[in-house]
C-alpha cells in the first residue's frame, strides 16, 4: 500500500469518526421527523373525521320536524307537504320519505329525476333499520348518485314509524377535499373497500383497493408508505361516523420529507467535501513525504547495485528527513571507505592464493623442469637423449604456461573480475578427456574408472570447466584405493547434472560442510593447499550452477555439478 492510500485512510479516519455517533443521532433524529409529519397528517385527518362527525350531528336537529310529522301520520293526515317543506328547508336533502313499523315506504317526495332513480322502499329485512324504541340516527356509507357522494339516513319517529332520507355530501366533502398539504398533499373519502370517493378538483390516484384495504386492517393509523402507479404517498387515516368510511390525507412521499432529503443531501455533501479535503490534503502531505523517501529509495537502490558514490540532496527533506538524509549519505561515504579497504584485502587474498595454487599446481612441473636441467647439465645424455630431455622440457614449459594461466583466471574469477565466455560444449568430451587422463593413475591403484557420459551440452567456458571435471575425477581417484569412480550425466528440464562417484573413504556430515573452503584440507595427510574443491566451486558458481556433496564415512563420496540449461540462463 502506498503512502498517500494509507496518509488518505488516515485522514479520513480522523475527520469521519467523529461523524459517526453524529450520524447515528440524525438517523434516530429523521425517524422522529418522519413521525412527526405522519403525525400532522393524522391530526388533519381526525379533524376531517370530526368535522364529518359535527356535520352528522347538525342533522339531528335538522330533523327536528320529526315530532310534526308524527303527528301528521296520528292524525292520518298526508305527511308529503311537512316532507316538502323540510327538503326545501335542507338543500342537502335529495330524497325525504316515510316508512311504516315494518320499514315499507309510505309516502316520498324529492327531485324527480332522483326519485325515478329509486325503486320503492322495503328495508324490513335490512339490519340498517334500527329498532322502534331505539333513538339513533342510522347513517350509511357513501354511494355515488349522478357523480354527487350520497348517504341513506334513518330515524325512528314517535309512533313506531321511521323517517329516512338521502342526503348529499357534496358540499361538506367539497370544502374539505380543497384543502391542501403543500402542493400535493389532499385529503379524500375512501370506503373500508379501498375505494376512493374523489371530488371535481382531485386528480384520481389509482392506489389499489387491496392496499388500502390492508392498511385500514393494521394497528396504526399511519401511511408510512403507500404505492401508486408512479408515486409513492405517505400520510395517516381516521375513521368517520358515516359508516364504513375513513378520511385519508396522502401527500407525495418526496415532498413530505423533502426537507429531510436536502439535509442527506447536505451532509452527503460535507462528507464528500470531508473526503476531498482529505485527499488534497493526504496528497500534499504524502508528495512532501514521498519525495525524500523516493530519493532515499532510488538512491539505496543504487547502492545495493554497488553504486556507493550516490548522494541525495538535504535540500529534498525536511524536520527528521534532513536528519535521515545526511545519515545516509555519511554511511554511502562511510561504505565507500570500507570497499576501498575491502578491494584492498581481497587483492592481497587474491595475490596469497594465486601464490598458493602456483605452489599447488605447478611444484611437479618446476621439478621436471629442474630434472631435466640437472642431467642435461651433467653431460652425461647422449645427443639423442638430449634432444627428448629438450622436446620434454619445451612441451613442460608450455604446460606450465597454460597452468599458470588457469591459475590466474581463476583467482580473477574469485575476486569478481572474470566473466566466462560461454559457448556450447559438450559434457561426453569433457568427460573422457578427465577419464583418459587420470586413466594410468587409475590402473595402477587397480581401480575401474569408467564414464556413461552421453552427447549432452550445455553453456559453460570449455577451458574452466574441464578444470573443474578434471579436478572431481583427481580427487575421485586420490581418495579412492579400491573400488570404483564413475562419471555419469543426466538431464532434466531445468538442468544438466553431472556427478562423479567412487567408493572411497567418504566424508563426514561435518566434513562435507567444511570441504569447499579454502586451505581446507579434510585429510591432512594429503598433499595440496585445499585450494581445489573451494576453486572448482567458484567456477561452476560463475556459471550460474552448483557444485554439491553426498557422502558416508567408508562408503565412498558422490560429488555432483548441476548447470542450468540454455534456455533458462
Amino acid at each position: 500500500m502506498s503512502i498517500f492510500s494509507k496518509l488518505f485512510k488516515l485522514f479520513l479516519t480522523v475527520v469521519l469518526m467523529p461523524l459517526i455517533p453524529m450520524a447515528l443521532l440524525l438517523t434516530f433524529y429523521q425517524g422522529k421527523v418522519k413521525d412527526s409529519i405522519l403525525g400532522t397528517h393524522a391530526n388533519l385527518a381526525q379533524i376531517v373525521a370530526s368535522s364529518i362527525n359535527q356535520h352528522i350531528e347538525d342533522l339531528g336537529w335538522r330533523l327536528a320536524f320529526g315530532q310534526n310529522l308524527a303527528e301528521v301520520l296520528r292524525a292520518g293526515k298526508d305527511p308529503k307537504p311537512v316532507l316538502r317543506t323540510a327538503l326545501t328547508s335542507n338543500p342537502d336533502f335529495l330524497m325525504l320519505a316515510v316508512l311504516d313499523k315494518n320499514g315499507k315506504e309510505m309516502a316520498r317526495v324529492g327531485e324527480k329525476s332522483f326519485l325515478a332513480k329509486v325503486p320503492t322502499l322495503d328495508l324490513s329485512q335490512d339490519e340498517f333499520l334500527p329498532m322502534p324504541d331505539e333513538k339513533n340516527l342510522s347513517v350509511s356509507g357513501f354511494e355515488v348518485v349522478e357523480g354527487r357522494p350520497v348517504s341513506e339516513f334513518v330515524t325512528p319517529l314517535p309512533g313506531g314509524n321511521y323517517l329516512y332520507g338521502i342526503m348529499s355530501f357534496f358540499g361538506l366533502l367539497s370544502r374539505v377535499q380543497e384543502q391542501y398539504i403543500g402542493r400535493t398533499g389532499q385529503i379524500y373519502i375512501v370506503g373500508q373497500d379501498g375505494q376512493f370517493f374523489y371530488g371535481n378538483n382531485q386528480v384520481p390516484l389509482h392506489i389499489a383497493p387491496e392496499q388500502m384495504q390492508k392498511l385500514f386492517a393494521g394497528k396504526t393509523h399511519l401511511i408510512p408508505s403507500v404505492r401508486g402507479p408512479k408515486e409513492v404517498f405517505v400520510g395517516a387515516f381516521a375513521p368517520t361516523p358515516i359508516w364504513g368510511t375513513y378520511a385519508v390525507v396522502l401527500q407525495l412521499k418526496a415532498e413530505a420529507f423533502r426537507g429531510l432529503y436536502y439535509t442527506n443531501i447536505i451532509i452527503l455533501l460535507f462528507m464528500l467535501a470531508i473526503a476531498t479535503l482529505a485527499y488534497f490534503g493526504a496528497l500534499t502531505f504524502a508528495e512532501s513525504l514521498g519525495e525524500p523517501i523516493s530519493a532515499l529509495d532510488k538512491a539505496a537502490r543504487e547502492v545495493s547495485r554497488g553504486n556507493l558514490d550516490q548522494r541525495v540532496d538535504e535540500n529534498l527533506g525536511w524536520g527528521e528527513f534532513q536528519t535521515l538524509i545526511a545519515s545516509f549519505n555519511k554511511m554511502t561515504a562511510d561504505l565507500k571507505d570500507y570497499q576501498l579497504l575491502q578491494v584492498q584485502a581481497q587483492l592481497s587474498e587474491m595475490k596469497e592464493n594465486v601464490f598458493r595454487s602456483v605452489a599447488h599446481d605447478l611444484r611437479a612441473p618446476l621439478l621436471g623442469l629442474q630434472g631435466y636441467l640437472y642431467i642435461l647439465s651433467s653431460g652425461k645424455a647422449s645427443p639423442q637423449e638430449e634432444k627428448e630431455y629438450l622436446r620434454l622440457m619445451d612441451e613442460a614449459a608450455r604446460n606450465l604456461s597454460a597452468l599458470l594461466e588457469d591459475v590466474l583466471d581463476v583467482s580473477r574469477l574469485e575476486a569478481g573480475m572474470l566473466t566466462p565466455h560461454l559457448a556450447r560444449v559438450n559434457l561426453k568430451d569433457l568427460a573422457r578427456y578427465a577419464v583418459d587422463t587420470l586413466l594410468p593413475a587409475a590402473k595402477e591403484k587397480g581401480l575401474e574408472i569408467t564414464t556413461t557420459v552421453p552427447d549432452m551440452w550445455v553453456q559453460a567456458d570449455e577451458k574452466l570447466l574441464r578444470r573443474v571435471v578434471v579436478n572431481l575425477v583427481s580427487n575421485a581417484v586420490k581418495f579412492t584405493q579400491q573400488g570404483f569412480v564413475r562419471v555419469e550425466a543426466q538431464q532434466t528440464a531445468r538442468e544438466t547434472l553431472l556427478s562423479v562417484a567412487d567408493s572411497g573413504i567418504g566424508l563426514t556430515p561435518q566434513e562435507q560442510q567444511t570441504v569447499f573452503q579454502k586451505y581446507r584440507q579434510v585429510h591432512s595427510d594429503s598433499r595440496g593447499y585445499g585450494l581445489g574443491l573451494f576453486i572448482s566451486r567458484q567456477i561452476v558458481q560463475a556459471h550460474g550452477g552448483t557444485l554439491t556433496v553426498s557422502s558416508r564415512p567408508g562408503q565412498g563420496s558422490v560429488f555432483t555439478l548441476a548447470l542450468p540449461n540454455q534456455e533458462d540462463k
